[in-house]
């Protein structure tokens, strides 16, 4: 999916925007407390990333108690910062640490070509949440010389790196060298590929010293009934005396003193909640994380789900769980919001009509649900983002993820208006259109529609998307029966919901868009990015393995190819340049729900071997003259194809030990913020 012609990744319940537009655009302050003057979106820009800034409108309108609630909830999110370093590799604090202490101490000279190569890589780090790329997750390795890093380190103050007891700078140099400098050190974080053992391959931090097959021997020991939690979500295994065992991450457990301190900040929210069931999620959520039970975290899930009337809400736990290839981890996560009202209307049409989408869906009748349960969707304007969400964040979130609990308690979906519209801004006049797009009615046609279809597509992939369907009876969950392949198939049926519907009337009856024209630019707007433009964030020679990535691919291959008899969509060629060309809009409508409806049964039946021929066909290999070519046409336009924010900062001015008020701020500087968050939320060791 696009907005703007901008790139975007589809997470489980997530929906991940990445951008490829370039930092252009302004607007003025809405009364959030930003400056008079012109609010500048975008900021700092180094190796593949542009650094935006995002306004919070609503933040004048909310109550002093309301302030204060979120207040507390900022801070109980940042309180969890290093857990996401922690989990994506076991020597990112390590890593981190060691930058931080060369930023702040060093007293080498900050200029001149190795200093600026050092500050891309630190840069490339904080961004990442640690070593490997937030998206490929491939290691990063510094563009300066091991001798000019040496140099550094040795000009700063020992007492702020983290070496060993007694241990020596030199030896302390040796021993993170090949942690930083080795590409083939533990290279990748997520290794996806197709034949090899996935959990070994992938240098996270959810396992340690254990194989894949006696990691799934380890949890296909327990309970398998249909209401059973997320089990693993919440813990490391490791091998202890030969035998497999959990560190829970939990208070008294595996990562406490972050999350003792989210607790405490939690504890501090309660009080101030707006309304009951709010309060009764709080108290859940800092019950989970005081026992690490996974049942609780599914009360606090159902709690959650069912708060409905706040303005301000609050998405944390261990939820997302991409980072690990055989999907059973849940990434740090943290999301503070004040509801968007306007901006709801729209997603709420469309939340109105789950039933009937499911009813007229082009799924098999067995696969349908029969009562779609409570979809509640809305529009937020972001407070704070953390964890696994920043500052690579989503557009779009549906909870919870568990299958269970949205067939008997429905989910919640959201759309992030602020962070979309900063996107927006940032990549006004990019080029991407007019290097990629073909034709004047094509072009014509994206400029006056393709914003609204990027909206609805997001709108459809979370609110209708992943509360369809159903999984038959005694079949396992999918992290269980589909592995490594779960994540991407998953995204991949919900894009095709999106897709299917936005080229329904249905949508122009209850009023969302104007026309089919909508559908039509998003079908072309989808179609270019993943036969093409998303080709950019692969080296020349590379294999599509990003679960997203994959997906995208996948959908739109399919389609290529079957379609390809009657001409339905073709890659042509003008003046020596590749385009899509969409013959046979409603046939290819047609096509996306026959492979709805096989993705579906892929899923509905745990079907592996269908669903690795899937993906493995169609949304792995790459055409390398295509990618050549894509690459060679991205160059000349100059612009970043990644994105991410600056958070906003939130004060609180006291009155002896009572708040008196809480303000915003939004900062320009990713590198002071960093330094800004090394000061105030470093909560856990290093452990070498």
């Amino acid at each position: 999916m696009y907005k703007n012609i901008m790139m975007i990744t589809l997470v489980s319940g997530s929906l991940f925007f990445a951008s490829c537009g370039a930092p252009s655009g302004e607007t003025k302050d809405k009364g959030n407390a930003a400056s008079s003057e012109a609010f500048n979106v975008a900021a700092e820009s180094f190796a593949d990333l542009q650094l935006l800034r995002y306004q919070v409108p609503g933040w004048d309108q909310l109550s002093a108690q309301q302030k204060e609630l979120a207040y507390y909830l900022y801070q109980a999110s940042l309180s969890g910062r290093d857990i996401i370093y922690d989990q994506r590799g076991k020597y990112n604090l390590l890593v981190r640490k060691t930058l931080e202490a060369i930023w702040q101490t060093t007293k080498a000279n900050k200029s001149g070509d190795d200093w600026e190569k050092f500050k891309t890589y630190a840069g490339q780090v904080w961004f990442s949440n640690g070593v490997y790329h937030h998206y490929s997750t491939d290691k990063i390795v510094p563009a300066c010389s091991f001798e000019y890093f040496s140099g550094l380190v040795k000009q700063s103050d020992a007492s702020k790196l983290p070496v060993d007891d007694g241990e020596t700078v030199d030896a302390f140099l040796t021993r993170i060298r090949p942690i930083i400098f080795d590409a083939k050190f533990e290279p990748k974080m997520v290794d996806l590929r197709a034949g090899i053992d996935n959990v070994a391959n992938s240098f996270n931090n959810f396992y340690e010293g254990v194989t894949q097959a006696e990691v799934e021997a380890f949890y296909a020991k327990f309970p398998h009934s249909d209401q059973e939690p997320e089990w693993g979500l919440n813990s490391k295994v490791i091998k202890e005396n030969g035998q497999l065992t959990e560190k829970i991450w939990k208070s008294g457990g595996m990562y406490a003193p972050a999350i003792d301190k989210m607790i405490f900040w939690i504890r501090k929210a309660i009080p101030l909640a707006e309304n009951d069931i709010q309060k009764k999620a709080l108290t859940l959520l800092v019950e989970y994380f005081e026992t690490g039970d996974l049942k609780k975290w599914d009360e606090y899930n159902i709690a959650w789900t069912q708060n409905t009337n706040s303005v301000i809400d609050f998405t944390c736990g261990f939820i997302e769980v991409y980072n690990d290839a055989i999907g059973k981890k849940g990434s740090y996560e943290s999301i503070v919001s004040i509801k968007d009202f306007e901006a709801s209307k729209r997603i709420e049409k469309i939340a109105a009509q789950a039933q009937w989408f499911e009813d007229n869906s082009p799924l098999m009748p067995e696969h349908k649900k029969k009562n779609v349960k409570g979809i509640n969707a809305k529009a937020i304007n972001v407070i704070v983002e953390a964890g696994d969400a920043a500052p690579s964040t989503p557009i779009g979130i549906n909870l919870p993820n568990s299958d269970w609990l949205r067939k008997e308690y429905g989910s919640k979906s959201v759309a992030l208006s602020n962070i979309v519209e900063a996107y927006n801004l940032s990549s006004a006049s990019n080029g991407m259109l007019e290097e990629f797009v073909d034709t004047k009615e094509d072009m014509d046609r994206i400029k006056q529609y393709g914003s609204l279809g990027s909206d609805l597509h997001t709108d459809m992939h979370e609110c209708i998307g992943h509360a369809s369907g159903q999984i038959n009876p005694g079949i396992a969950t999918p992290d269980k029966t589909l592995k490594n392949y779960a994540s991407c198939l998953e995204e991949a049926r919900a894009d095709l919901v999106a897709l299917y519907y936005i080229m329904d009337p249905k949508l122009v009856e209850i009023g969302v868009m104007p026309s089919l024209e909508v559908g039509k630019a998003e079908y072309y707007n989808y179609m270019m990015n993943g036969l093409m433009t998303q080709l950019v964030r692969l080296k020349l020679g590379d294999k599509i393995e990003e679960a997203h990535m994959r997906n995208r691919a996948l959908n739109a291959y399919w389609v290529y190819e079957k379609g390809k008899k009657d001409k339905v969509v073709e890659l042509i060629k003008r003046d020596g340049k590749t385009y899509v060309q969409i013959n046979d809009y409603n046939k290819l409508r047609t096509l996306f729900g026959e492979l709805l409806k096989e993705i579906q049964r892929i899923k509905s039946e745990g079907d592996f071997n269908a669903g690795k021929n899937l993906v493995e066909t169609y949304g792995v290999n790459v055409d390398s003259n295509l990618h050549k070519e894509v690459l060679e046409r991205y160059a000349t336009l100059n612009i970043k194809p990644y994105k991410g924010f600056i958070q906003p900062r939130l004060t609180a001015h006291m009155d002896g030990d009572k708040v008196k008020d809480v303000r915003i701020e939004f900062p320009n500087s990713f590198y002071e913020q960093m330094m800004e968050y090394a000061r105030d939320y470093s909560l856990l060791p290093v452990k070498n």
